[in-house]
């Protein structure tokens, strides 16, 4: 296994030989792709050739990301786009299939492709980590099959590398944490609408202004799931007045604590 410092190397010596032309790169405004977008713009710089920062607008998105997005675009120096796409009917994922994260990266880096490929540019990356490789995610092989270039996952950066690089460029976003799409707030097979994924939007975003870091409400029905760090749950019961009022405010009736705290994908247990 290489070390760390190896993996920087591996890394930068990779990105010099795809800056050598114009590129794209998926950018979300997360670590991971913010970090990646830094790497291209520096590199590009060597080579003079252009990076494109490209945003996916979406419905399942929360709706701050894009201006925090531009944001750490220019201040990393690249050419930021926004593509707005409504990949619930394009996709065909209205209804949360158990195959929703394939349909909706292959759609959505169709689109990419599609702009890329108008600006005459072949070589589009994403910021895919090594640790996304060893769980259940379905779109990274839409990714693959579309020949997207994964450089932190080939480089074999760890999320916990991720940051640590991003810390020493000094990026803004390198302790933000992670924002999945809203899809994965409801079970498979529900019925995805604009409203309900706005109202938990607006729920994790008032948990994080009561000081939570990871964040997360999932859904079925009237009732949530309340999900936040371990160490925070005791401080999620001294404010659940707070919570309680908030939330039910928004319709819901039955709010429950995870006992479990906070974990990444936890609606797909089992699969």
């Amino acid at each position: 296994m290489n070390s760390y410092a190896d993996k920087k190397e591996i890394l930068r010596s990779n990105m010099q030989r795809y800056a050598s032309e114009d590129l794209v790169v998926a950018f979300s405004g997360g670590v991971d792709s913010s970090l990646l977008l830094k790497l291209a713009c520096d590199a590009a710089k060597e080579h003079a050739k252009k990076v494109y920062g490209i945003f996916i607008w979406t419905m399942l998105q929360p709706v701050k990301e894009v201006e925090e997005a531009q944001k750490v675009a220019q201040e990393l120096g690249a050419v930021f786009r926004i593509l707005k796409i409504n990949e619930l009917k394009g996709a065909g994922i209205e209804n949360n299939p158990v195959d929703r994260c394939y349909r909706c990266k292959r759609h959505l880096f169709q689109e990419i492709q599609k702009e890329a490929g108008g600006l005459g540019i072949s070589r589009i990356l994403e910021g895919t980590n090594e640790e996304d490789l060893q769980v259940y995610r379905p779109g990274i092989q839409a990714v693959r099959e579309l020949g997207i270039i994964s450089p932190l996952a080939d480089a074999g950066f760890t999320k916990g590398e991720v940051r640590k690089f991003a810390g020493e460029y000094g990026i803004s976003v390198s302790d933000k944490p992670s924002t999945p799409c809203l899809a994965t707030r409801f079970p498979y097979g529900t019925h995805l609408s604009y409203e309900e994924m706005r109202k938990v939007e607006a729920g994790e975003v008032f948990l994080r202004n009561l000081g939570f870091y990871n964040v997360r409400l999932r859904v079925y029905g009237e009732f949530v799931r309340i999900e936040v760090d371990k160490q925070d749950l005791q401080m999620l019961v001294e404010q659940r007045e707070r919570v309680i009022e908030y939330l039910k405010s928004l319709g819901y009736t039955y709010l429950t604590l995870d006992l479990e705290g906070f974990r990444s994908g936890s609606m797909d247990v089992g699969r």
